[in-house]
């Protein structure tokens, strides 16, 4: 469709400006850097690369993936160049796109988050950090994004050294995700990031053991978009701050929900792995919806959905 010249997509984050609300998740759009040249990737109002780490990681023993009805687990285990390789040869082709970048970290230590930020938050077209607190797949019993107090303490510790806008990135597996939100946006956060992956498994019959090599991993697709809408909608109603929402977005439909309920940001996630135009046929439904619906602004439908 004809872009409608007084229809605007233009959403904020802290001081970051988008020039509309859809991006990809982290980990899922892996070599945007190669299709730098295309016009459609250059629509995208932002593009987030796979989680860095301080150091290079293997990732965790195969198998990684196995589909599961209306979804997929997956057990990657955060697989990277670490930092310094990162910025060396993957960052220099992402910024050739000209599409705002979002980078998400994961230290293992405070330490290494402050090494990270220090690393990121000044290179060219980094427009914001988002930080990985809660991956679902790297053997730890306990992730910041399921403690309140550790939540605080790793964001507010970035927001003291970042020059740039910081996501805070919450896992689905607590009891409560408003108390984890406020504690984010207490701490000075930006804007979160909801929800990443469920915890969940697969067990091969005939083998009697996991199928992944990790034991467990990460749930994502159609199967849990329900739920990750029902979390965005409780952390809109505790939160002032932006929330960029995931979940099994497939289609524009889908997207909505999420800004409906009170998301800012959409982020297209495993439907990458099926149709990598995905994310900018999401964004063209986006456009048909506020035109059919004469919504001059997107944020005119942000969090319309009450209790």
């Amino acid at each position: 469709m004809v872009d409608s010249p007084d229809m605007n997509l233009t959403v904020k984050i802290g001081s970051a400006q988008f020039a509309n609300p859809v991006t990809v998740a982290s980990g899922t759009f892996g070599h945007a850097e190669k299709y730098y040249d295309l016009d459609e990737v250059k629509k995208l109002g932002a593009i987030v690369p796979k989680t860095v780490t301080l150091n290079a990681r293997e990732g965790n023993p195969p198998q990684r993936i196995v589909e599961t009805p209306s979804g997929m687990l997956n057990a990657i285990g955060i697989e990277n160049p670490g930092a310094d390789g990162f910025i060396r040869g993957k960052l220099p082709p992402l910024q050739k796109i000209g599409v705002p970048l979002i980078i998400s970290i994961l230290g293992h230590t405070d330490e290494e988050f402050k090494i990270l930020t220090e690393k990121f938050h000044r290179q060219k077209g980094v427009s914001a950090l988002e930080l990985n607190l809660s991956c679902p797949n790297l053997g730890k019993k306990t992730l910041v994004a399921q403690d309140p107090e550790a939540t605080r303490r790793v964001v507010k510790l970035v927001k003291e050294i970042s020059s740039i806008p910081v996501i805070a990135k919450l896992a689905p597996n607590v009891t409560d995700i408003t108390v984890i939100a406020q504690a984010a946006e207490e701490a000075g956060a930006d804007a979160l990031s909801l929800v990443n992956t469920f915890s969940a498994m697969v067990i091969d019959v005939d083998k009697r053991r996991s199928v992944l090599g990790n034991f467990t991993g990460g749930l994502s697709g159609p199967a849990i978009r329900p739920m990750a809408v029902y979390l965005v909608y409780q952390a809109a109603h505790k939160v002032k701050i932006p929330i960029v929402a995931m979940g099994g977005i497939m289609t524009a439909q889908d997207a909505l929900e999420f800004i409906l309920a009170g998301a800012t940001m959409v982020a297209v996630g495993t439907a990458n792995f099926i149709n990598p135009r995905a994310p900018v046929e999401v964004l063209a439904g986006i456009k048909e919806y506020m035109k059919k619906n004469k919504v001059k602004d997107i944020k005119e439908i942000v969090g319309v959905v009450k209790h």
